[in-house]
């Protein structure tokens, strides 16, 4: 069994955004990046969907609950800010099978404490929006063998 743990697909530009940046949305690219995502995941044994509370994040893990008949846990250790250990616990605590999106801040620090951590990485670092990186085979106490990222959905 594997999670993933995806950064959100592309948003609306930050600085043309008017509002509260946890309110931004997908752009059009990234609500097809966020089908894309739902149809690669779709057949994996996908059990629970974790996504930060920006609006960015749910909505790229909307299409797969669609597919799946899950609801998208919000889950404020995801989102922006937030340091690597308490993604580090939340691995342990998600379980099999769990889909978690986050943001370009706590992904790589994600990865880089994995690494760390003896986790080995079988792909170059790929942190751009809408990867998914492969986590195997995860332990309860966060600990994960390998590591593999794939790239974003064209």
């Amino acid at each position: 069994m594997s999670i993933f743990v995806v950064r959100h697909a592309k948003a609306g530009s930050r600085h043309s955004w008017d509002g509260d940046d946890l309110h931004r949305p997908l752009s059009k690219a990234g609500q097809r990046q966020s089908d894309a995502i739902a149809e690669r995941l779709a057949g994996e044994d996908v059990r629970s969907l974790w996504s930060s509370p920006y609006v960015r994040c749910t909505d790229t893990l909307v299409p797969l609950g669609r597919k799946l008949g899950l609801d998208v846990i919000v889950e404020p250790r995801l989102q922006e800010g937030r340091t690597f250990e308490t993604s580090l616990v939340l691995l342990g605590e998600v379980g099999d099978g769990a889909v978690l999106c986050s943001h370009g801040d706590i992904i790589p620090d994600l990865i880089e404490a994995l690494a760390r951590r003896g986790t080995k990485l079988l792909t170059p670092p790929d942190w751009r929006k809408g990867t998914i990186w492969i986590l195997d085979p995860p332990e309860a106490d966060g600990a994960v063998a390998t590591a593999t990222v794939e790239p974003p959905p064209s």
